[in-house]
């Protein structure tokens, strides 16, 4: 598993042989089963990790105390909550395994002395700060004022990762529609034309 990361690291083209063998000493293997949480709600938010293996979702609970999912995290994705890490708050989301994951975590001090030593680790970051925005962006552009059935055009031609691996509750929450729309907008993509 720690050859994805480094191969991971070195795909950036960031960081040499060298800087990628101090870099992986600095992140620990965990194991989380289906439903573990990584980071959760109102605790502080200590890590950053790595997903060797497996699938995240990251959500915050609302008022009538309903999931409302913001994104997911597969292999070769870096998962945390990025503001409250830095600032070293507690998390406003939580994040939780949706499959069997083995993620390389690093702390918050490990993470400070790895950046002091290998200053290249900025653009590293740099680079997963924009693919996060463009997550987010692409979220909203694509997700916000649209049809259930646009919505789920949209999944199944641009994300079908999400179709394949992630459980329909979960999916409709991310969508920000109901279970039972999503199942009729399956339906109504996937009905056999009558002629």
């Amino acid at each position: 598993m720690v050859d994805v990361f480094e191969h991971y690291l070195f795909s950036t083209g960031e960081l040499s042989t060298e800087e990628i063998n101090l870099s992986a000493q600095f992140f620990k293997p965990i194991r989380l089963k289906k439903g573990d949480f990584f980071i959760s709600e109102d605790e502080p938010c200590c890590h950053v990790g790595f997903i060797a293996s497996g699938a995240v979702k990251a959500y915050a609970i609302d008022k009538d105390g309903k999931e409302n999912i913001t994104c997911f995290k597969f292999e070769k994705e870096f998962v945390t909550s990025f503001l409250e890490f830095v600032k070293q708050e507690k998390s406003r989301r939580s994040i939780r395994a949706v499959e069997d994951s083995v993620i390389y975590r690093i702390s918050y001090p490990d993470y400070q002395q790895l950046l002091g030593q290998v200053t290249a680790w900025n653009g590293v970051i740099k680079s997963v700060m924009e693919q996060e925005y463009n997550q987010k962006e692409g979220y909203l552009l694509n997700y916000n004022n649209k049809s259930t059935v646009d919505k789920y055009r949209h999944v199944l031609s641009n994300e079908p990762m999400l179709v394949q691996r992630i459980a329909t509750q979960d999916l409709a929450s991310y969508l920000g529609i109901t279970q039972r729309s999503l199942t009729r907008a399956k339906g109504q993509i996937h009905r056999p034309n009558v002629l």
